[in-house]
């Protein structure tokens, strides 16, 4: 599921008339979506259990708020930008889904479809509105706010999903492997099925999350609970220093840049 790809979902006459908000779908894409996934819960829970829960929220809340607001004030796709606000979504996603269940003791299989219908009604409220779900129509003011909207549901449902599958049996690995087979689905029902390409997109856009969180967890945890007991503080910095590299690099090659389309 590349740029390619999904800009043939646009409705028929669109024309963009200035910069998109969104990089470029690529191979990069993929590969730091899910390093930001697993650095995000991995973050959340070394802030929680060094700040406490509550200051943890509020902080990693003051962080999103800030890094939503540079990237809404800029005019165009800055990778550096546009990955900070990723990373402050994961971790206040996690966050979000975190809370529910330790803080007010909502089980993740009630948490996990609650996300689930949360994001549906985002969706929902994004087609009515703009009759495209596409990530290459993020020009407007009001498609920027649905598309956040969509990432931020889509990381409290992907931290939900991760957490329910590694608690009722299957453990951070066996999870990890789940994912790294499901996310495969969507590609192979876009290739060779009838399912389309903006609908196969957020189904990986999805999938990436528990998949990240379930490695990144299976890396951190003690071997008690079957991990590798390298903590919560190594794996988060070693995650975000490959964030920043890969992100440096686009920065640089601006190989995420959309060409061919009019500004």
């Amino acid at each position: 599921m590349t740029t390619d790809h999904l800009t043939h979902q646009r409705p028929p006459g669109h024309i963009r008339h200035v910069a998109s908000k969104v990089p470029e779908v690529t191979v990069y894409f993929w590969i730091i979506k899910v390093l930001t996934t697993g650095m995000g819960e991995t973050a959340s829970d070394f802030l929680a259990h060094a700040l406490g829960p509550i200051p943890a929220v509020g902080l990693g809340g003051i962080a999103l708020v800030a890094a939503l607001a540079v990237q809404f004030a800029v005019r165009r796709y800055v990778a550096w930008i546009y990955w900070t606000a990723i990373v402050m979504v994961s971790v206040f996603g996690t966050m979000a889904a975190d809370t529910l269940h330790v803080g007010l003791g909502v089980p993740y299989t009630i948490s996990t479809p609650l996300f689930m219908a949360a994001l549906a009604v985002v969706f929902a409220l994004w087609y009515r509105s703009e009759r495209t779900l596409s990530i290459h129509s993020i020009h407007t003011r009001r498609r920027e706010i649905f598309y956040w909207a969509a990432v931020l549901a889509t990381f409290a449902l992907g931290t939900a999903a991760g957490d329910l599958t590694a608690t009722i049996g299957l453990g951070y690995l066996g999870s990890a492997a789940l994912y790294a087979a499901a996310i495969a689905v969507p590609a192979v029902a876009h290739r060779w099925g009838s399912l389309n390409a903006v609908a196969a997109f957020w189904a990986a856009y999805v999938i990436t999350r528990p998949l990240g969180a379930s490695v990144a967890d299976w890396m951190a945890v003690s071997h008690h609970r079957g991990g590798l007991n390298l903590g919560l503080g190594p794996v988060t910095l070693s995650w975000t220093v490959a964030i920043l590299g890969f992100v440096g690099y686009l920065a640089i090659s601006r190989k995420d840049i959309q060409h061919g389309l009019m500004p």
